[in-house]
Formats: structure tokens, sequence, C-alpha cells
């Protein structure tokens, strides 16, 4: 286990090569041996620059409107109710995931996929016991069919004369290599679920700890709702539609967000394993032998972060020191999806914080469950009623 962050940049960034992701092999039948994660070397790479040509800044900005509609279609459904907050999360980080794994789809296609998906994400985390009636061989079962929907879908565009095929699978479909070979169906196939795997609970997490830290601290969801009703107020002035920009210059918004991965620290660490014996500060790390970077020890440092217990966004009024702050890992096995999850964060946050208010219920307010990232206990339930709106005083 390492901590530091000199020792992390060795392991994720500058000896990188030396060290090679591991998981445990149910979790790669689970979504796909072929899938990025599980990769190191040329194949690797191939698939990491796709993956980024789908959510660079300059690809995902034109999803803006979609997602506010995704945002404005179930936000709606709340008022005066009570809700699972991580639960509501799931459905909203899910919806944004298939619209930019598919883009456009008809809503049935998509309807069997998300199916089979919530069967097989029931078992990801249960043991491993391939027998029936268990949650893993229900898992597999639907692992299966799902593989079967998503190759009849590949097959379906690959003889389509459609050249504008939407979202990552229109990235995967039209990639060639230098020889000029595509992917099979398989390895689209197993990327596109890990990306749904990889951008799903984890955002879901974390929007679940912005709703509890902002209910929290009243003072900063005011500020908070100050700035985003300043970008509503010039938005209804020059009649058009929340924009890119406009998710661009929310300062504090940014720093709340920033802030929540730093103290909830969803990405707790990550697995590496030593690919051949390393020599590293006076230690021997045989080969074989498992590295995890502590990415929550070294968010909760005080040498790094004064009073790291304290939720305080003003921190990153200034940059943090390098390698101090891995909310998305670090190196060429960062999270090629950090700018996509960002961007459904502000929009979601700008029109909650301008149209709601929440308390929280339940006694263990505080309590923290796992399954497997940590999120407040009960997935914070939550009632929601509309804010009041103050009269401006001219």
């Amino acid at each position: 286990m390492i901590s530091s962050p000199e020792a992390v940049k060795t392991v994720l960034v500058s000896q990188a090569h030396l060290f090679k992701p591991t998981y445990p092999t149910s979790k790669e039948r689970m979504i796909g041996p072929e899938a990025l994660f599980f990769q190191q070397g040329a194949y690797h790479s191939r698939l990491k620059k796709l993956v980024q040509a789908s959510f660079l800044p300059s690809a995902i900005r034109n999803s803006v409107p979609q997602i506010e509609q995704i945002v404005l279609k179930f936000l709606p459904s709340w008022k005066d109710t009570t809700i699972n907050t991580l639960q509501e999360m799931k459905k909203y980080a899910f919806d944004v995931a298939m619209a930019s794994a598919f883009g456009h789809q008809p809503d049935l296609e998509i309807e069997g996929i998300k199916y089979l998906y919530h069967c097989l994400e029931k078992g990801y985390n249960s043991m491993p016991l391939d027998l029936p009636g268990t949650p893993f061989h229900k898992a597999m079962k639907a692992r299966k069919q799902l593989n079967e929907k998503l190759r009849r879908l590949i097959k379906k565009k690959r003889e389509s004369d459609q050249k504008q095929i939407g979202g990552l699978l229109g990235v995967l479909l039209a990639d060639k290599d230098q020889k000029l070979n595509q992917l099979s169906d398989s390895q689209i196939a197993d990327n596109i679920i890990g990306v749904i795997f990889a951008a799903h609970d984890t955002t879901a997490s974390v929007l679940t700890w912005i709703f509890k830290y902002l209910h929290d601290n009243g003072d900063l969801l005011e500020v908070v709702t100050r700035e985003q009703e300043g970008i509503r107020h010039k938005i209804i002035e020059e009649n058009r539609e929340l924009s890119w920009d406009d998710t661009r210059h929310m300062p504090l918004t940014t720093r709340v967000i920033q802030e929540t991965l730093r103290t909830a620290s969803i990405l707790s660490f990550t697995f590496r394993e030593a690919v051949e014996d390393v020599e590293f500060e006076g230690y021997l790390i045989p080969k074989g032998w498992k590295i995890l970077p502590l990415f929550r020890s070294i968010h909760h440092s005080a040498d790094f972060f004064p009073q790291p217990e304290k939720f305080d966004p003003s921190r990153f009024e200034v940059p943090p020191r390098p390698n101090t702050y891995l909310p998305f890992g670090n190196g060429v096995h960062s999270c090629p999806g950090s700018d996509l999850a960002k961007l459904e964060m502000h929009i979601l946050l700008h029109h909650l914080t301008t149209t709601y208010r929440w308390q929280v219920l339940g006694d263990d307010q505080d309590g923290i469950q796992y399954g497997p990232f940590p999120v407040p206990k009960q997935g914070l339930p939550i009632k929601v009623y509309p804010r009041k709106k103050k009269a401006l005083i001219m």
C-alpha cells in the first residue's frame, strides 16, 4: 500500500509500464476481458485514444442539450415527495451513460439493453459462485444475453448506410488500425459495457454526496444558488438554453464538486500488479505482488489539505500540489470520462439548486455504507420540496 504523492506518481505515471492493472477474474468475465480496464500496451493505447475521443470537451460540448433534457424529464417528479438520492442519481447517471455510449437509438432497443444491464449489475459485487440461483449465475446469464443483443446492434450498424452513428459506439465502429483492421464485435461490446460500468455507479455516488454536503452546509448552498441564478437570469434574458460555456463559468459550483470528490474519495484506491521484480525506495516488490495506491489517504492527509475532514471548497481557489488530488486516478489508466462526469454534475446542480430544497431523513444522518463505493447510509433518503424564491428588492 502506498500513500505518498511521489510513490503514486512512480506507479501510475513514470514507471507505469512496470505495474499493470489487475482485477478479480469474476469482474473481467462480467465486464468483458477485452475492455479497456484490463489492458496494457498497444491495444490499451488504441482503446484509450478512442474512448478519450468520445469524451473530450470538443466531443461532449454538443451533448449539453441532451443531458439537460434528461434532467428536466425526471426532476419535476421529485416535487413534494421522498426519494432515495442514490437510486435517483443512478437512474440519471445511467441515462447519461447510455446516451454517451449509443447516441440517439430507438427507445425499445435501449430499454432491452438497460434491463439486461441492471440484471448484470445486481450480481457484480456478489460472491463469484456460478451455481443456479446465485446472483453471480443470474448476472452471467444476463451478460451472455447482453452480449448477444449488443452484437446484433453492432451488426445492424455495420450493415447500415448511416454515416453518423452517435456516441462511443460510432467511434469504435469507425476505427481502423494501420493495417485497416476494425475492432471485432466482441471488442466493441466489451468496451461499451465497460464504459457504462465506469460512468454509472461512481458518478451517482459523487452526486449523492453533493446532496449531503450542500444540505449540511446551508450557507454554501445559498451561495451556489446565487451563482446559478445569475446564469439562469442571463439565459432567460438572451432567450436561449443552457450552454457548454455556461457550465465553464460556475467557479463556486466547480469547487464544490472538487471538494466533494476529495472528501468522499469514491475511488479510495486502485489495484496494480508488478509485472517484474521492482526495486522501489529500498524495498523489493516481487513480480506478481499487488500494489494499492491509496487515494483516500492522500486526499485526507493534513500535509496536503489542512483540516482534511472539513468540507471547504475554498481550498481549491489555488491548485492542489501535483499528485495529491487524484479523484480520477492518474497516468495512462486515468478515467477518460472525467469531463463528462463533471459536466453532468454541473447541469444537474444548475437546475436543482434554483428549483428545489431538500431535507435528509433518518436517524443515522452521518452514517456511511459501502456497496462497494462509500455512500451516505441507506442511499440518503430525502424529502424534496420547491424552493421559496426571495423577492428581488429594486
